[in-house]
């Protein structure tokens, strides 16, 4: 068993976490967006892969919370593959988190997939993947512009 197993904990049935995640329910099935205790154990199972397989620690449910209070007003969110994309927006925000070496607030993330899945990708989590990378490869470049801007230049630290 490794670290990550060991600070990632799990969801028992009726624990506070399953009941918070739940509770979004009431604000979901506005959109006819309704997630059950199975659903949630299948959120928290591929949460629990996507951050082992990043070598992640998250404590909390938080990022969870949030794409499903954010993605689940989109217009593109559909009922059938709800708990599929939920996953998928997991799997694109850990990996956006760590190319850009958490420099960015979870939510400043969040709400730029957002943008640009309900705006450009139409709803496409393939586009999102693809705009998400872009992203980071930009982010990469400029931290990268911005090391050489100060390379060797003491006296900009005065």
């Amino acid at each position: 068993m490794n670290l990550s197993d060991i600070l990632n904990f799990q969801l028992l049935p009726k624990s506070n976490s399953v009941m918070e995640l739940l509770s979004l329910n009431e604000k979901t099935k506005e959109q006819g967006l309704v997630l059950t205790p199975d659903d949630i154990k299948t959120l928290v199972v591929f949460r629990n892969k996507v951050l082992r397989d990043y070598a992640r620690v998250e404590l909390g449910i938080e990022v969870l919370q949030e794409l499903i209070k954010v993605f689940s007003s989109s217009p593109y969110m559909e009922k059938d593959h709800y708990v599929d994309t939920l996953n998928e927006l997991q799997e694109i925000f850990y990996y956006l988190r760590n190319e850009t070496e958490d420099k960015a607030e979870d939510i400043k993330l969040i709400m730029k997939m957002n943008d640009y899945f309900n705006g450009s990708c139409a709803g496409s989590v393939e586009l999102l993947r693809s705009k998400m990378e872009e992203l980071a490869e930009n982010f990469k470049k400029d931290m990268m512009c911005l090391d050489s801007l100060f390379e060797g230049d003491e006296s900009a630290w005065d």
